[in-house]
């Protein structure tokens, strides 16, 4: 288990940012379902098994920083390069 340690913000708490991540990866799975018309759990597997949940998960790339349409939006294209 992490430690908690005192953080300036409460939000820099390396425990509160996975469960930020944890809940925009629910969001993301959730418009994932809608826009390929199939159920959550197979959009949670499909996204967490992409190059676009790595790079979302690797603070160096910046794109935790892009919101969730867009995330959709990369995702998206990464499928349609795959085919």
């Amino acid at each position: 288990m992490m430690e908690q340690k005192n953080y300036d913000s409460p939000t820099k708490s390396p425990i509160v940012q996975e469960i930020i991540m944890s809940n925009r990866i629910g969001a993301i799975s959730v418009l994932l379902a809608k826009h390929l018309q199939i159920d959550n759990v197979r959009a949670l597997k499909l996204f967490y098994e992409s190059e676009t949940c790595r790079k979302l998960h690797d603070k160096s790339t910046g794109f935790y920083l892009y919101g969730d349409l867009y995330v959709v939006d990369e995702f998206m294209r990464e499928m349609e390069d795959r085919q």
